[in-house]
């Protein structure tokens, strides 16, 4: 919603808005845009010279007291899938989905497109280091891409020119009944593609794999654009190492090595689909051809999004990190690609499963997904505005599954209760990473802020003794 703020808000719109009180990353966003917006919901904060009304797609038009002020005053009405649909409807477009590697994919093609001063503009979902800490870029109107969620076929009102499809599994389990739920409503957005439009999809993901061949059969106009090591064409991926603080690939198809500074295999893999999106897009629209070195550079420029691998900073030899990661998947591969990056480190991860629903599906998934952690902290599920727990699931029951299969793991009911604990473990040289969409991302900010002053006491009093015995 604040990028999408933020994308009409630099075409000339007027907006205000109205905002949970929860303090977030948007809060900061949105106050340096200047958009103006109330804490909490109430009917009388609706203005009635609205030309628009857009609406998160977690809220209900029947049932949120905003919403149904908007419908008495007669003013139009649009979900926020609706209305960036809509927007997208402008220019050539491209949409991002999977249900990995969205938000980062995205702003890595954004980073490419401000890189190669490609003529077009592109909204992500979080605010990324490479736009200067916002959440869209714009570079022009040829062209627009937006990263596409499936969660209740939200994607289903978009019509792309260019898909990326990074990955298909087992999510949203409050509304898909199961995983062929969630693939077919897959299967159909890749078919909403244009004619002669262009798929282009994660090789090595199965889900991808086989929806990509069983599209192209029903679709013998579209192009498949694979990526992956097992993809064949350009974007193969030939070669990938990590080493501390990088990974280095290499891609079939071009002559050039690339390296990347945020962790994981699976960021390699976001770097080749977005380097195949920007390359197909500029053919497609007889651009020049982007060089080489320059699709480097802008891969190597990339330095992630807010709450994706993000590093809050270090103090007393402690790095400090925050990810959104909440399916096992993500949870697994993001401490994989953390071990590698820093063999040195001991990782302390503290993770807070969010919907009742999806704990409950994926239970066995999650208890197994921290084997590349040295410490677990655990905390209750965090409940989601769209549903109640009617599960027989709890953040104490992973708690019980994941201590059969980790050797170290803690339980803290409610998230800041970790703290003392934390402070007295960690130590130089560890990794803290707060992982997951619940709101345990505070436990890191804190923690970091106060081993920071800390840092700052002990140099303050070190530097006053030393001018101590220097006077002496």
């Amino acid at each position: 919603m604040a990028a999408l703020a933020e994308l009409l808000l630099r075409r000339g719109g007027r907006i205000s808005g109205s905002d949970v009180a929860e303090k977030f990353y948007t809060d900061e966003v949105l106050t340096n845009l200047g958009i103006p917006y109330f804490e909490g919901f109430n009917a009388a904060q609706v203005p009635k010279d609205a030309a628009l009304v857009v609406y998160s797609a977690a809220y209900s038009p029947d049932t949120h007291t905003e919403l149904r002020m908007a419908r008495e005053l007669g003013l139009p009405l649009l979900s926020y899938p609706e209305a960036l649909a809509a927007f997208s409807r402008r220019m050539p477009f491209g949409g991002i989905a999977g249900v990995h590697g969205k938000t980062t994919t995205t702003a890595l093609v954004g980073t490419l497109v401000r890189e190669l001063g490609l003529p077009g503009s592109v909204l992500t979902g979080s605010a990324a280091a490479n736009f200067d800490g916002h959440s869209t870029w714009t570079g022009g109107e040829d062209f627009f891409i937006a990263e596409t969620c499936e969660y209740r076929r939200n994607f289903l009102v978009f019509h792309p020119r260019w898909i990326v499809l990074t990955s298909i599994e087992e999510d949203h389990l409050d509304y898909f009944k199961d995983y062929a739920d969630i693939y077919s409503a897959f299967l159909e957005y890749c078919g909403a593609l244009e004619k002669g439009g262009a798929l282009i999809y994660c090789a090595d993901d199965r889900g991808a794999r086989e929806a990509a061949a069983e599209i192209v059969k029903k679709r013998g106009d579209l192009r498949r654009v694979p990526y992956g090591i097992q993809a064949d064409g350009a974007y193969r991926l030939v070669s990938a190492t990590e080493k501390s603080g990088a990974a280095v690939f290499r891609l079939a198809g071009i002559d050039t090595s690339f390296q990347v500074h945020i962790p994981g295999f699976h960021t390699v893999l976001n770097c080749a689909a977005a380097i195949a999106l920007v390359q197909t897009i500029s053919s497609d629209l007889g651009l020049s051809a982007p060089a080489p070195e320059l699709l480097a550079k802008g891969i190597s420029s990339f330095r992630g999004c807010k709450r994706r691998s993000e590093i809050l900073g270090e103090a007393a030899g402690i790095l400090f990190m925050d990810d959104y990661a909440h399916h096992p998947t993500a949870l697994k591969t993001t401490l994989k690609g953390l071990r590698s990056f820093y063999p040195e480190r001991r990782v302390v991860a503290d993770f807070m499963s969010h919907t009742y629903s999806r704990t409950q599906a994926l239970l066995d998934d999650f208890a197994a997904s921290f084997s590349s952690a040295d410490i677990v902290i655990l905390h209750k599920i965090y409940a989601s505005a769209r549903e109640t727990n009617t599960h027989s699931v709890s953040g104490r029951l992973l708690f019980e599954k994941t201590r059969s299969l980790h050797p170290r793991v803690v339980y803290f009911e409610e998230v800041m209760d970790a703290a003392d604990y934390l402070k007295k473990e960690l130590r130089a040289g560890d990794l803290f990473i707060s992982l997951g969409a619940g709101d345990n991302w505070q436990l890191g900010k804190k923690l970091f802020q106060d081993f920071q002053a800390n840092e700052t006491k002990q140099m303050k009093i070190k530097n006053e003794n030393k001018e101590m015995k220097t006077n002496t």
